[in-house]
């Protein structure tokens, strides 16, 4: 980011607090999910199994309220840089522009603190973490309609501020999940094969770069284009409460991060029955379109989809522990079987 000519804040009362998804009762239901890899990340190309499903009527489920959409984002956090009272902080490219930035990743919260404190070394800066649930509908789908009040560094409460609803919001992905995203919309067979046979080299992973960003037809934003990834084959499992005579849930996973999603592939293969061998189904899946396909009637009940937020990468456990916090406790990760999809 080039360095700030204006700093503006906004109040972002009442967005800072968290809370846990509900979810229950996962039904089987055939891909609806947008874009559909083979297994040419993971090095194996031998079976695909559960990748079909058969003819069947399915039942449909309501669409989730607003309510409901909330509470499933709500466990999700999101960065932003704001002063030490909580307001954001709005930067101003140009005369014309007013923008406001949350990040999936804290790392890149923090890049852009860096880069404003250098401009600005006066302003008391940090990185707030936000319930991306509790600022969908109120920040990120209304922002056009909302009128907030700017006021410039320094000013007093009484001079410097203005009302406006010129602010746009934007939610920036992690970059490498975003290029993973646009190497999954341009992989062919033919690259798929030059991976599982171990012959990417330095000159096959630089082409494969220069494909995916010059190609892919969906992600080429660095904002708003948030990728969702899932494993068609991969549950998880919600134990009931000791005691209880209620049954297991099984649990449909979708991860922010690629690398995290990979690992617990990796694991889930060596450990659940009849999983060896098998080549992942991997779907793709812009998260502002998937919350459009949650409110509406559909033959997948997302109430029923967990959410798992990104982790350190490499951490197959820390992946597991996010996953378990997700979802209430007494989740297997990974999960006993495949999926029947």
């Amino acid at each position: 980011m080039t360095a700030v000519l204006n700093v503006f804040f906004l109040a972002l009362v009442g967005l800072t607090s968290f809370a846990l998804a509900d979810v229950s009762n996962y039904v089987k239901s055939p891909s609806l999910f947008g874009i559909s890899r083979g297994g040419g990340l993971f090095g194996g190309n031998k079976k695909e199994e559960g990748a079909t499903a058969t003819a069947t009527t399915l039942s449909t489920f309501p669409a989730m309220s607003q309510e409901e959409v909330e509470e499933w984002l709500a466990h999700i956090p999101v960065y932003a840089v704001t002063d030490s009272n909580g307001s954001g902080v709005v930067l101003k490219p140009d005369a014309d522009s007013n923008v406001f930035y949350f990040f999936m990743n804290p790392m890149m919260a923090n890049q852009t603190l860096t880069t404003l404190k250098s401009a600005n070394e006066d302003l008391d800066l940090r990185v707030s973490a936000f319930s991306l649930g509790k600022i969908w509908f109120r920040v990120l789908k209304n922002g056009d309609a909302a009128e907030v009040k700017l006021k410039k560094p320094g000013a007093d409460d009484s001079e410097g501020e203005s009302a406006t609803s010129d602010v746009e919001y934007r939610l920036v992905p992690d970059t490498r999940d975003l290029l993973g995203a646009r190497m999954l919309l341009t992989m062919d067979p033919k690259d798929n094969e030059a991976m599982q046979n171990g012959e990417v080299t330095e000159e096959v992973a630089r082409q494969a770069i220069q494909k995916a960003m010059t190609e892919a037809t969906k992600f080429n934003s660095t904002y708003n284009e948030v990728p969702v990834f899932m494993i068609q084959q991969m549950r998880m499992q919600k134990q009931p409460e000791e005691g209880s005579d209620e049954e297991a849930v099984t649990l449909l996973p979708m991860y922010f991060n690629l690398q995290n999603m990979v690992a617990i592939w990796q694991q889930f293969a060596t450990q659940a029955a009849g999983a060896e061998g098998v080549e992942p189904n991997i779907n793709l899946l812009d998260l502002f379109e998937l919350v459009e396909r949650m409110q509406e009637e559909s033959e997948i009940d997302f109430r029923n989809v967990v959410l798992v937020p990104p982790a350190p990468a490499g951490s197959e456990a820390a992946v597991g522990e996010q996953t378990a916090s997700t979802t209430g406790g007494g989740v297997q990760m990974p999960g006993a079987t495949l999926g029947d999809v």
